[in-house]
């Protein structure tokens, strides 16, 4: 089950079903599927917090992707701050609904066990993401 809250933040996410099918139909391409997801929309401030108690990262960032993973079944919470969406939608000239959908499968792709940390991985997300936007248009 995929669920929405929110910290420190007056954004409000719509179209919370559409979003949950397009995450299953994700998770069920790469033989998965979900399990309990949590996703957190909130400020630049409150990941900050976020990134310093629980990673000793001492920066801002548009996500954090907690793994509570089990076989196929994905489980975790996405920490997604608002403010640092808004500001890559107009660093990267995107509107902020489709960096934020960029952002969200970004951390599902996480779940399911792709990394980022070199330019191989970083080329594969980026695919990855680019494939499962464009599924999204369909649904």
């Amino acid at each position: 089950m995929i669920q929405y809250y929110y910290e420190d933040t007056d954004f409000i996410f719509k179209n919370k079903t559409l979003n949950s099918k397009w995450l299953r139909l994700v998770a069920e391409s790469e033989i998965r599927r979900i399990g309990d997801v949590s996703i957190i929309f909130c400020s630049d401030n409150y990941i900050l917090d976020v990134n310093q108690r629980y990673l000793q990262h001492d920066y801002f960032t548009d996500i954090i992707t907690f793994d509570y993973c089990e076989g196929a079944r994905l489980s975790g919470d996405l920490f997604i701050s608002v403010d640092s969406v808004r500001e890559n939608s107009l660093e990267y000239g995107t509107e902020f609904r489709d960096e934020l959908n960029r952002v969200i499968v970004h951390g599902i792709l996480h779940l399911i066990g792709y990394d980022d940390h070199t330019e191989e991985e970083i080329a594969e997300m980026r695919k990855k993401e680019d494939y499962y936007l464009s599924l999204r248009e369909l649904l």
